[in-house]
């Protein structure tokens, strides 16, 4: 009954597209980064298994556990900290056996849950958005000192779109972009030395081709490189010769990009263009508020990782490690973004 609801209407369209973005992502990781298989079939089979119990669950269930959830959640987040596994100079994943999960991208739609819920049933005056902020503040710094700066401006991305929804008074958007722009001197003094790189790279990537300016100029010579029909699976140039850094996540698009060409790019943004499309049609026709609020949080999330990742890819901002929903190499990236989609589609009015 559960499959065949799921696979009925938009929601039969919802999976289908989404069911094309990750057999592409499967081909090109396979091509690209084989020593990722067998065990990324471990990641593809719990993300099934997770829309299938999620897609079960009324989301009544969801609104009345919303704050268990945020209990939860930053119980998960406090994890990789105490018993977290460093790769990189991050503690960001816990090792289980033989895979790693990355508590940050799994609780995004539990986070997003509680802050729907709690910006819906209280009014947003000043006082409230206080308290609102603050119980966002609280994730995004565990988030941020794993450190996790893409995950953690997701989330406060997907928190803007959720207060977007709520009845709160526009005005005071103008007011937090004030605010932004006051605190941005002191933004860049408390970015990492490598975040800063990234920056002026992007604004010369030429004037260090072989440090900071090297990813964004290898991706755009990958994009290019595609032509129409791209140069066939296991024969990029760029990706087989690892002269493209991070190929299978940060750079997923540049790699689809030489190996499938305009053709394999296109059936990309025609995926996610129909998984932005039919998350529209579930905010037209949501429930309720609390679930109004909750799909245009994920859809902020899911068209920001999209832009974000797209426009890096592309040399159109500057890079940063934001993976494209449904086709980058990431387990827990894949079953946190499942799990939104699934909570998601049990948003909309039958």
């Amino acid at each position: 009954m559960i499959l065949s609801k799921a696979l009925s209407g938009v929601n039969g369209i919802l999976v289908i597209a989404i069911f094309i973005l990750v057999l592409i992502s499967t081909l090109v990781l396979r091509s690209i980064a084989p020593e990722l298989y067998p065990s990324y079939y471990i990641y593809l089979v719990i993300a099934l298994l997770v829309f299938y119990v999620f897609y079960g669950i009324d989301f009544e269930i969801f609104k009345v556990f919303s704050t268990h959830l945020y209990i939860v959640s930053l119980l998960l987040l406090l994890l990789p900290l105490i018993i977290g596994q460093v790769t990189r100079g991050a503690v960001r994943w816990i090792p289980l056996g033989s895979i790693t999960i990355q508590p940050s991208e799994i609780v995004r739609p539990f986070l997003l849950l509680f802050f729907a819920k709690f910006v819906i049933d209280n009014e947003m005056n000043p006082v409230n958005l206080i308290k609102a902020v603050i119980l966002f503040i609280i994730p995004f710094v565990l988030i941020l000192v794993q450190p996790s700066l893409g995950v953690a401006v997701l989330t406060g991305i997907g928190f803007g779109g959720v207060l977007m929804a709520s009845s709160i008074n526009k005005k005071y958007f103008l007011y937090f972009a004030a605010v932004f722009v006051a605190l941005m001197p002191v933004a860049w003094s408390v970015l990492a030395p490598y975040q800063k790189q990234r920056i002026n790279s992007f604004i010369d990537p030429a004037n260090d081709p072989l440090g900071t300016g090297y990813n964004s100029i290898q991706s755009m010579i990958s994009v290019g490189s595609g032509g129409l029909f791209g140069r066939g699976l296991g024969k990029g140039v760029q990706t087989q010769l690892a002269f493209l850094p991070e190929k299978h996540t940060d750079f997923i698009f540049a790699a689809t990009a030489e190996e499938l060409g305009f053709v394999g790019s296109m059936l990309i943004f025609a995926g996610l263009f129909t998984v932005f499309w039919l998350l529209i049609i579930v905010i037209e026709r949501a429930k309720g508020q609390v679930e109004r609020a909750f799909t245009v949080g994920i859809f902020m999330i899911l068209f920001a990782e999209t832009a974000i990742h797209i426009g890096m890819n592309m040399g159109m901002i500057p890079i940063t490690g934001v993976p494209l929903p449904f086709v980058s190499a990431g387990g827990s990236a894949l079953i946190g973004t499942t799990m939104a989609i699934a909570i998601a589609m049990n948003a909309k009015r039958e």
